[in-house]
């Protein structure tokens, strides 16, 4: 299903299902402060606001030919993210439907929102 930006998505329902896929890789673009607040499990952290510090290492970060999904707050950073790595060739990336306040709300009440 393609949302924000035109970039495929996955809903929080479908990601907690998929969760413990070894095969995937997680990325959370938000800001340290957010990730403080409420995290999930196994997210390589690549803060967007510190694009310049890790992009020219991305594939020291990912592999492209795993299939990506990127999480923030409520979606849309995370589309950007979704974007760069299809430019940079990752051909599977999804993003994550609401971010991590839809998983909050959706899937594990027991997270914070903020």
């Amino acid at each position: 299903m393609d949302g924000i930006l035109g970039v495929e998505e996955i809903s929080a329902p479908s990601f907690a299902q998929r969760l413990a896929d070894d095969e995937l890789q997680l990325v959370d673009v938000r800001e340290p402060e957010e990730v403080a607040i409420a995290h999930l499990p196994n997210f390589i952290h690549l803060p967007l606001s510190q694009y310049a510090d890790w992009a020219d290492q991305i594939f020291s970060h990912l592999d492209p030919s795993l299939e990506t999904i990127v999480m923030c707050h409520h979606g849309m950073r995370s589309a950007q993210m979704c974007q760069w790595l299809q430019r940079q060739g990752f051909e599977r990336t999804k993003n994550l439907s609401g971010g991590i306040d839809a998983y909050a709300r959706l899937v594990d009440n027991a997270i914070p929102r903020y």
